[in-house]
């Protein structure tokens, strides 16, 4: 099994929910990724999101928007992301790593020479948001060649067809977006996703995560008794954002310690 595999059947042999936190590769400068990524793991996480950064994130909020600005201010570029995910690599062999970003940065270096350099630095999966499942047979094929999982969005609007068909091609886990809108919304219903996510399950067979709206460690607990993992992105982000930087590994790793606390409460 690859690294993501493992990890959600690690944690359901514990009967416990993943943590997975998104941060901007970058963001506020490329010095702290690293670290933060480190951090973030002493705070309890199991897989971690790391943002290409992108001039146009349209599926994103403000706040994700501020960390790819704050990003290309310093001219990360994706093969700096490869680069980052290989230094994390020198001391941490085994927590998951999945890119999660645009397709214009995929396009632009090409499939095979993407995925042959994410195999290359210790990429676990990938998250493509507009690449539409029902045309991604090639760029799902250069990934499964490398051994890289694909990961898919769902969302509250997706029809019963693209689900089957994500089915096919998926692997890891899923991302359901439980909002209609963009990252860092707060209106989310659990109830919705609880009726959602009983369509899912009939339709995908492996892991669902569930982000967009979870904001504090109550949030996170009720999503993690619904789904497979708690994916938190914008609270992070904000918390990078009002943090000097001597403070900001510490306060991260709280923030993210007292989630981890909170979806493992009994």
């Amino acid at each position: 099994m690859n690294r993501i595999a493992t990890i959600f059947a690690t944690l359901k042999s514990q009967d416990r929910k993943a943590l997975i936190p998104f941060i901007t590769a970058g963001d506020p400068d490329p010095s702290m990724t690293v670290p933060l990524m480190h951090e973030m793991v002493r705070a309890g996480v199991d897989v971690i999101e790391l943002g290409v950064p992108f001039s146009d994130p349209m599926a994103d909020g403000p706040t994700i928007q501020r960390s790819s600005e704050r990003a290309l201010k310093h001219h990360v570029s994706l093969g700096d992301v490869f680069g980052m995910v290989s230094e994390f690599r020198k001391t941490d062999a085994n927590t998951p790593v999945v890119l999660m970003g645009y397709a214009n940065p995929v396009e632009a270096m090409g499939y095979e020479t993407f995925a042959t350099k994410a195999k290359a630095s210790g990429v676990d999966g990938v998250l493509t948001v507009d690449y539409p499942p029902e045309e991604s047979d090639a760029w799902v094929a250069q990934l499964n060649k490398q051994g890289i999982d694909a990961i898919f969005l769902m969302s509250p609007t997706t029809l019963q067809s693209r689900m089957q068909h994500v089915a096919k091609l998926a692997q890891g886990y899923v991302y359901y977006v439980s909002l209609k809108g963009v990252t860092g919304a707060s209106n989310l219903n659990l109830v919705e996703v609880a009726d959602m996510m009983v369509q899912l399950r009939e339709n995908i067979s492996i892991p669902i995560g569930v982000g967009f709206g979870i904001r504090d460690g109550e949030t996170a607990k009720a999503v993690s008794e619904l789904a497979d993992a708690v994916v938190v992105g914008s609270r992070i982000i904000e918390e990078i954002e009002q943090s000097s930087k001597a403070d900001m590994l510490s306060n991260v790793g709280k923030l993210l310690s007292t989630l981890r606390h909170a979806i493992d409460e009994k």
